[in-house]
């Protein structure tokens, strides 16, 4: 069974880097989806999309996070990550990681993925 799971540091000051790591397994990333997105949902909002990395590594931003978002993966950990920098308060949110075959820039839709974590919740507070 395909499983995601999402994990990291559950609070982070501001100003500070938040980096989140996304565990695939029951199968292989090389094996598996092209695409590996990062969405999150911040409290009482709706869910934004964050980026997307393809299995061969291009990665393709949410214009308005870009300058402070970067994804990488790791296809022998079976891992993707995901760094903001410069956090705020506004980046309080559960952040999920979502798999596809084809890519979706900007898409929130759950159903259009995959797959999807549980997500984890992070808060930005001092």
């Amino acid at each position: 069974q395909v499983q995601l799971q999402e994990s990291g540091p559950g609070l982070v000051k501001p100003s500070q880097t938040l980096s989140l790591t996304c565990t695939v397994s029951g199968a292989s990333m090389a094996t598996m989806f092209n695409y590996w997105a990062w969405i999150r949902q911040p409290p009482g909002k709706g869910l934004e999309w964050m980026g997307v990395i393809s299995y061969s590594g291009s990665t393709y931003y949410n214009p308005s996070l870009k300058l402070r978002t970067s994804i990488a993966r790791d296809t022998v950990k079976n891992q993707i990550t995901l760094q903001l920098i410069s956090v705020t308060p506004e980046d309080t949110a559960v952040y999920y990681c979502a798999a596809s075959k084809t890519l979706m820039l900007g898409a929130t839709v759950v159903d259009l993925y995959d797959y999807w974590g549980q997500g984890t919740q992070v808060t930005v507070t001092s």
